[in-house]
């Protein structure tokens, strides 16, 4: 029996560590049962001792089952890892090289901001001033294109007091007279149908006249050179010629109509000689507002004023007379008494072929009008010319604009 209770105590002396280590009272009964609360305090103990001892000695410590954790079990993962990470010199300098290249790349995006602006390539510098050109010539346009539009309403305007002013002489359709019980009067159908034509043509040819005028605009603004600007030039004068043509076939059909002016704004008609303007007044204008010439185009554009002004006083005085004569025929005694109607018809023949004269007139002031053009190109460069056009399209276009404000004024009653 002494020596089971030795053996107990022998093997239970095993199991515990010194005295030190585990208090001797670590289990007591109370009412009849036993008390654990320092149980687990002394086997926290025991193994804190273990692991000094295995510390110690070098040894390894047997892999037992880890039930009691040293550490709580709610900790996040990243926190062991963070832990783990800062007390390992080995991952301590892993995460020092991630974090280098950071470093070196902001010191280099810090020290790429403190530098100056870069001066762009040739190419870049090339690229921009294409784009800047293509804007202006985009706005040259688009400034072309307001005028235009602008030219075009004015012309509407125009038109509309035509038409207005047509109905109110009675030359459309329900005016008194010209429709009749069988429809309309005889002689409507061919009422004005050539003049009627030539107004149209000639609207045609204005706003042709205008676009080339935009397009003379913008190739003097570009700076192109004498020989780009003599194509455009060249152009303008040829749309010139071809108005001049086109009242040559309205001069056959009804000279009085082109000597009206009826198919002009109403300003321009206060500006009128002949079918047209005075050679020597645009001759005047441009001298005034064009650029410096030098003393050869002076004399030269001087003598082409004067004998302008020669020209258009012959063919006043040649109208004058022309007008006289007509008057005499027609106040001749034949046409009295016409008692003998052959020499009544001699004398309206005789008074015809005098009329057939104006034609005459018309053309050689149409002939003097294009030969100054023509004249002025010789005498002036090709930018010079250029503005010259610009400065006779201004002065008519200020005109039509004036005749539009006049037509469309309010009404005194």
């Amino acid at each position: 029996m002494a020596q089971k209770q030795g053996e107990h105590q022998i093997s239970f002396g095993m199991a515990q560590p010194s005295s030190s280590s585990i208090h001797p009272n670590f289990i007591k009964e109370s009412n009849g049962a036993y008390d654990l609360g320092e149980l687990d305090q002394a086997l926290f103990l025991y193994l804190d001792a273990q692991e000094q001892r295995v510390a110690a000695s070098g040894e390894l410590m047997p892999e037992t089952l880890n039930i009691f954790p040293s550490q709580p079990m709610h900790e996040e993962p990243s926190m062991k890892k963070s832990s783990k990470s800062a007390s390992d010199p080995q991952a301590s300098s892993e995460i020092a090289n991630d974090v280098k290249p950071l470093v070196k790349r902001k010191n280099i995006t810090s020290s790429s901001d403190h530098e100056g602006p870069k001066t762009p390539d040739p190419k870049t510098l090339r690229r921009l001033a294409q784009n800047r050109e293509a804007a202006r010539k985009s706005r040259l346009r688009k400034k072309a294109y307001v005028q235009q539009l602008e030219c075009s309403r004015i012309k509407l305007a125009q038109i509309e007091q035509e038409l207005q002013r047509s109905r109110a002489q009675g030359l459309f359709f329900g005016a008194e007279g010209l429709i009749g019980e069988h429809g309309l009067h005889p002689g409507f159908g061919n009422l004005s149908s050539d003049p009627a034509m030539f107004d149209m043509e000639y609207a045609r040819w204005l706003e042709e006249h205008h676009r080339r005028m935009c397009e003379l605009r913008a190739a003097v603004d570009e700076h192109m050179q004498e020989n780009e600007l003599q194509i455009y030039v060249g152009h303008c004068l040829a749309h010139y010629d071809e108005v001049m043509n086109l009242k040559n076939i309205a001069i056959k059909t009804d000279v009085f109509h082109l000597l009206s002016g009826v198919w002009m704004a109403p300003a321009e008609r206060c500006f009128m000689w002949l079918g047209g303007f005075r050679p020597s007044k645009i001759i005047k204008i441009i001298m005034s507002n064009l650029e410096p010439l030098t003393e050869q185009q002076l004399i030269q554009i001087y003598n082409l004023q004067q004998m302008a002004q020669e020209n258009e006083e012959a063919l006043s005085q040649g109208l004058e007379s022309l007008q006289q004569s007509l008057s005499n025929t027609i106040l001749s005694e034949a046409l009295s008494f016409p008692s003998n109607m052959a020499d009544y018809m001699d004398q309206m023949a005789m008074a015809m072929n005098k009329l057939s004269s104006l034609e005459t007139f018309v053309k050689q002031a149409d002939s003097l009008r294009q030969q100054t053009l023509h004249r002025l190109n010789q005498i002036l460069t090709s930018r010079q010319m250029a503005r010259c056009l610009l400065i006779i399209a201004e002065y008519f276009h200020r005109l039509r604009a004036l005749s539009s404000l006049w037509l469309s004024r309010p009404r005194q009653e």
